[in-house]
């Protein structure tokens, strides 16, 4: 693992923003003309919409050399295009997204300079300078790169007010569908097209529960891996919507991206998403139903995550999104006596029970999961039936208690508010 610290970086240690030169004779100090007048170049690129690949295209044409810029909230641009191949792009990428979540990564060797591209004190990108024909950055290298760096905070600016106005327009959307189950799937077609959001083929909700202070970032990785995504921060979770891929059978391209999604934004927030929901008047409930399964994983229960795939868990989720009363019902008719016991009595009858299912009835290894004598697990069992009603050791009330105890699972945050 090569030093984030290399001495490739280049540090500039002069006041203002330009270079200066000190003519002779000791007169003061003037800011470089050709490096402002880049710096004005750069800007009129962004005003005019090139964005980063405009700010990279001067600074690679200035030092006759390829730059490569990366801001993981803005993207990424590469000038001359072509200059590195795209596993070589995605290793820069990946670099610079490590240094900004200071993560230890490994120097690419295709970088012959770099300058970090910073707000406020923090890292939010850098500007990188590659190997040209002579091997060597220019001797300009680090005049240049530290306009760019300067430029690209201006193109940062603008998309985060961009972002501003959209996320504005998004969140009274998403707001709206959250908290009205009478909107109309006309009305929410129309609104999102106005966004230029299509979500007439169903989506996918996704609510992440933020375990970071950087909801910017983590809204920028969602765009990034699903342009097409309507997304809102609110409070301390951020949620989406996520249309299915034009082409593709909606179902599953919706469930593989979604769960793309959830591996992306792992180190930044504990994600669930839900089904797929063909109807967008439904989406509401599909909302709903990924607020429950960040709900089960927060609970952190013994195999939560694996548990949350299945199609049992999925279809009690669905129901208690949609009918929340029947899941109710049902806990009250299962295992609802076997909690209150162990709340009263701090005992773990229901643990118990879920061991025993999980390792198939056999009583050695549940005694084993346990830490208990078998002897106790069969007392634990009876006492189990006692307040329930239901047999474990009967293949049909054994089915009825696993569910109960789903069940439960989900409306475990629900039950203990």
């Amino acid at each position: 693992m090569r030093p984030r610290a290399s001495p490739l970086s280049l540090e500039r240690e002069e006041s203002g923003p330009f270079p200066t030169a000190a003519p002779a004779g000791g007169a003061p100090a003037r800011p470089d003309p050709g490096m402002r007048g880049l710096h004005l170049a750069m800007i009129d690129a962004v005003m005019a919409g090139d964005g980063l690949q405009g700010i990279a295209a001067l600074a690679s044409a200035e030092a006759q050399a390829p730059v490569v810029i990366v801001v993981p909230r803005v993207g990424e641009a590469l000038a001359p295009p072509g200059t590195v191949s795209d596993d070589q792009l995605r290793e820069l990428r990946d670099y610079v997204r490590g240094r900004v979540e200071n993560r230890p990564c490994e120097l690419p060797r295709a970088i012959a300079a770099e300058l970090p591209v910073e707000s406020r004190g923090e890292l939010v990108g850098v500007a990188l300078m590659l190997d040209g024909a002579g091997g060597q950055p220019a001797p300009a290298a680090a005049d240049v790169l530290s306009v760019a760096a300067l430029a690209s905070l201006t193109e940062l600016a603008a998309a985060l007010a961009r972002e501003d106005a959209e996320a504005a327009l998004q969140s009274s959307l998403i707001e709206l569908i959250r908290g009205n189950p009478q909107l109309s799937e006309e009305d929410i077609l129309r609104r999102a097209h106005r966004l230029g959001i299509d979500l007439g083929m169903g989506a996918v909700a996704l609510c992440a529960d933020l375990t970071t202070d950087r909801p910017r970032y983590v809204m920028s990785i969602i765009r990034a891996e699903h342009p097409n995504a309507l997304a809102e921060h609110l409070d301390d979770r951020i949620y989406a919507l996520l249309p299915p891929a034009r082409g593709e059978d909606p179902g599953p391209s919706s469930s593989t991206g979604a769960q793309r999604m959830v591996d992306a934004l792992a180190a930044h927030a504990t994600v669930g998403f839900s089904s797929y929901c063909a109807r967008p008047g439904l989406f509401h409930r599909a909302i709903t139903e990924a607020e429950l399964v960040v709900d089960v994983l927060k609970q952190g229960s013994a195999g939560a995550e694996q548990d949350i795939r299945s199609s049992t868990y999925r279809l009690l989720i669905n129901t208690l999104a949609s009918r929340p009363e029947e899941v109710m019902q049902f806990y009250e008719d299962t295992v609802a006596p076997v909690v209150r016991y162990d709340e009263q009595y701090h005992t773990d009858f229901a643990g118990t029970v879920e061991a025993y299912l999980r390792h198939n009835c056999n009583m050695n290894a549940t005694a084993a999961a346990v830490f208990a004598h078998r002897h106790t697990i069969a007392y634990r069992l009876e006492r189990v039936r006692e307040l329930t009603g239901l047999d474990p050791s009967v293949s049909e009330d054994r089915e009825r208690l696993g569910l109960g105890l789903k069940a439960y699972r989900i409306l475990a945050s629900q039950l203990h508010r």
